[in-house]
C-alpha cells in the first residue's frame, strides 16, 4: 500500500499561496465530507451565476464563501458523471457510459472513494440517486458505503424502482429493505443524511455523506409552495425544485453549525450534467444542454467551502477541471491509503485549492462524451478538451478565450493545436477501447445476495424496435411488444447448479397478474404526470418462454390470474445471456419486465 500525502504535508506546502491556513488545518483530525450533487441542473440554474429568477439564496451564500471551481466538466448525463466522481476514472474505463441497456453498472474492478475513506476510518453514507447497478456487486452497500437510503435505477419511478412510487410518500431503500417514508423525496433524503451526519458528529467520527438527488431530473415535481413562488414564470416546477434543493442545503449547513462541525467539514455542491429543462430560459453563455458535447452539456457549478483550510472566502478559479480529479484530492485530503497498482486518470488539486490559478499548471487534455449506446462509438459527441481549446467530434475546434458560445470552428487556423487534440483523443481511445468488451454482468448465485431482482432498465439489445423500458410508466403502457424478443440480461454465476427464474409483467410488491389491467394511481403536485398516473395496459400473454444463450430452455402456458410463471434450469459457472419473454396472442413477444433469479438448494 502506498500512502497519499497527509494533509499536514500538503497544507504545510502551501502556506505561503493565496490563501492563508488557520492552525486547525495543519491538525491530525479528518475533515469531514459532504458531498452534494444533484441531476440535471445546469451552471445557469442558479442566481449566482446570473439566473434572472431562480431563488437559490443558500447555494448562493455558499458560493460566496467557497472556492469555485469555474471551469468544471462531467459527463453529459447523470451515470457517467457518478461513475468518474466516485473512481477518478475516464467514465468508459468503468463501464458506464450510458444510464440504461446495462451500462449503467460501474464494473466490480473499480474502487470507489467510500471505499478508500472507509479503509481510512470513515463512516460513510449515500442518500438519493445511485444509478450505478441495482444488483450485487454494484450497489452502494457493496462499494464502500455502511448507511444507504436510496431508490431504484435514475430516479424515482423508474423499472428498479418500488413499485408506484412517485416523488412523495415514497418506498425507498435503507440499507437493502424497503421502507415506507412520508414527505417530497428530497426533503426525505436530506433528512437522512442529516441523521447520519449528527450521528457521527456526536461520535466524534469523521464521516463522508454523499446526497445525491434526483431532482431536479423530470418528471417535475415538487410540492406545491415551491411552485407558487415561481408563479407567472417558465418551469415552474423545474426551478421549484431546485429551490427545495436549497433549502436543504441550508438546513444541513445550519445543522452543521449547531453541531460546531463547520469549521473541520469539506462542502461541496455541484451537478451532474448540463441542464435538461433550464436553456428555454437562461444559457450562461453556453451552447448546448444536457447530452450535449458542446460546454452546456458538461461544464456545470462547483463550490467547496472548508473554513479549516482557508476555504470560506469567495475565490473563483479558472483553471480546467474534470470530474476524474475529485477522488485523488479528497484522498490526498482526507490521508487515505491507495491500493499498490490503483492509478488515477485525474490529478489532485489541493494546491490549486489552496493556492489558486497557478501559470506553472501544466497543460493536459481532457475528454468528455456522450454515447449512450451499448456499446461506445469513437468521437461520438466527443469533447476534447485542454485550456482554452476544445475539439468536438474531432472535426471542430473553438477558441474560447475568444468564443465561449462556440460558434465558430477555427480548425483550418489552427492546425496545430487541431492535430495535437486528435492525436490524444486517438491515443486515449486506443488505451480504452480494449476494455469496451469487457460487459459488467449481474451476479447470480452468490451468497451475499442470493435473491436476485433484474429489470427490463438493464436489458441489453442492439434491436432498434426495442425501447428499453426504463420508467414504470413504460411498463404500465406494455411497451415494445416486437415479432423475435432477443434482449436479454447479462448474468455471471458464481455457483453453478440448479435456479429458479420467475417471469412477471408487474414488480413483485405489486402481486397483479400478468394480463390484468391496472388503474391509474394517483398523481402527484407539478407540472408533469406522475409515472403510476398512466393506466396499466392489459396485455394477452398466452405462453412464457426462457431462453438461455440464445437457446430456448423452458416453456410454459400463461395460466389465468398467474402473477408469475417460475421455471428451473441448470446453469454453469460463468457468463450467460439471459432472455424471458411472454408470447402475445398476435404472436408478438414482450420481455418480461421483471426477472427474480434464485439458487436452489
Amino acid at each position: 500500500m502506498k500512502k497519499i500525502l497527509n494533509l499536514t504535508c500538503c497544507i504545510a506546502a502551501t502556506l505561503t499561496g493565496v490563501i492563508q491556513l488557520s492552525p486547525s488545518a495543519l491538525a491530525a483530525e479528518k475533515p469531514n465530507i459532504v458531498f452534494v450533487i444533484t441531476d440535471d441542473q445546469g451552471y445557469g440554474d442558479l442566481g449566482c451565476h446570473g439566473h434572472p429568477y431562480a431563488k437559490t439564496p443558500n447555494v448562493d451564500a455558499l458560493a460566496a464563501e467557497s472556492v469555485s471551481l469555474d471551469d468544471y466538466h462531467v459527463g453529459p448525463t447523470c451515470s457517467p458523471s457518478r461513475a468518474s466522481i466516485l473512481t477518478g476514472h475516464w467514465t468508459n474505463r468503468t463501464g458506464v457510459w450510458h444510464t440504461i441497456n446495462g451500462r449503467s453498472m460501474i464494473r466490480e474492478n473499480e474502487v470507489l472513494l467510500a471505499t478508500l475513506l472507509s479503509k481510512a476510518g470513515y463512516a460513510t453514507g449515500m442518500f438519493g440517486k445511485w444509478h450505478l447497478g441495482d444488483n450485487y456487486p454494484y450497489r452502494p452497500e457493496d462499494r464502500g458505503f455502511t448507511e444507504v437510503y436510496r431508490h431504484g435505477g435514475g430516479g424515482v419511478g423508474q423499472t428498479p424502482d418500488v413499485w408506484d412510487n412517485s416523488y412523495f410518500d415514497g418506498g425507498y431503500f435503507h440499507n437493502g429493505k424497503i421502507v415506507p417514508a412520508k414527505g417530497f423525496c428530497t426533503d426525505v433524503f436530506f433528512d437522512q443524511a442529516n441523521i447520519f451526519i449528527r450521528k457521527n458528529v456526536e461520535a466524534k467520527k469523521p464521516f463522508f455523506a454523499y446526497i445525491s438527488t434526483n431532482a431536479p431530473h423530470g418528471p417535475l415535481h415538487c410540492p406545491q409552495k415551491y411552485m407558487d413562488m415561481y408563479e407567472g414564470k417558465k418551469l415552474a416546477a423545474f426551478y421549484g425544485m431546485i429551490t427545495n434543493i436549497d433549502d436543504n442545503v441550508g438546513k444541513t449547513r445550519k445543522l452543521l453549525a449547531e453541531l460546531g462541525a463547520t469549521d473541520n467539514t469539506i462542502f461541496v455542491y455541484t451537478t451532474d450534467n448540463g441542464t435538461a429543462y433550464g436553456h428555454k430560459v437562461y444559457t450562461a453563455g453556453m451552447r448546448g444542454r444536457k447530452g450535449s458535447e458542446y460546454d452546456g452539456g458538461h461544464r456545470v457549478p462547483f463550490f467547496m467551502h472548508w473554513p479549516a483550510a482557508g476555504m470560506n472566502k469567495k475565490k473563483v478559479l479558472k483553471t480546467l477541471f474534470h470530474a476524474v480529479d475529485i477522488v485523488p484530492t479528497l484522498v490526498e485530503i482526507c490521508g487515505a491509503e491507495v491500493p499498490e497498482g490503483l492509478k488515477f486518470d485525474g490529478v489532485s488539486i489541493l494546491s490549486l485549492l489552496t493556492k489558486g490559478d497557478q501559470k506553472d499548471w501544466p497543460e493536459r487534455f481532457l475528454v468528455t462524451d456522450s454515447q449512450r449506446v451499448v456499446d461506445p462509438v469513437k468521437w461520438k459527441q466527443s469533447a476534447v478538451m485542454s485550456q482554452g481549446w476544445r475539439l468536438i467530434n474531432g472535426k471542430e475546434l473553438y477558441d474560447m478565450s475568444a468564443d465561449p458560445e462556440q460558434k465558430k470552428d477555427v480548425s483550418a487556423e489552427h492546425p496545430e493545436q487541431f492535430a495535437k487534440m486528435r492525436d490524444f483523443y486517438e491515443k486515449w481511445w486506443a488505451e480504452l477501447e480494449p476494455t469496451f468488451a469487457k460487459t459488467t454482468e449481474i451476479y447470480l448465485g452468490h451468497p451475499e445476495h442470493p435473491k436476485v431482482t433484474m429489470t427490463s432498465h438493464d436489458w441489453i439489445s442492439q434491436e432498434t424496435e426495442i425501447t428499453v423500458p426504463w420508467n414504470q410508466r413504460h411498463i404500465r403502457k406494455a411497451q415494445s411488444p416486437v415479432k423475435n424478443f432477443d434482449a436479454y440480461w447479462a448474468g455471471k454465476v458464481i455457483t453453478e447448479g440448479k435456479y429458479s427464474f420467475e417471469l412477471r409483467r408487474w414488480a413483485e410488491e405489486s402481486d397483479k397478474q400478468i394480463n390484468e389491467a391496472l388503474p391509474a394511481g394517483a398523481d402527484v403536485p407539478g407540472t408533469d404526470p406522475a409515472f403510476r398516473a398512466n393506466i396499466g395496459k392489459a396485455i394477452t400473454a398466452k405462453k412464457a418462454v426462457l431462453k438461455i444463450d440464445g437457446k430456448e430452455v423452458a416453456q410454459a402456458a400463461v395460466k389465468d390470474g398467474a402473477t408469475s410463471v417460475t421455471f428451473t434450469a441448470e446453469l454453469t459457472k460463468g457468463s450467460h445471456k439471459i432472455t424471458p419473454y411472454f408470447e402475445l396472442e398476435n404472436g408478438k413477444h414482450l420481455g418480461a419486465y421483471y426477472l427474480i433469479v434464485r439458487k436452489l438448494p
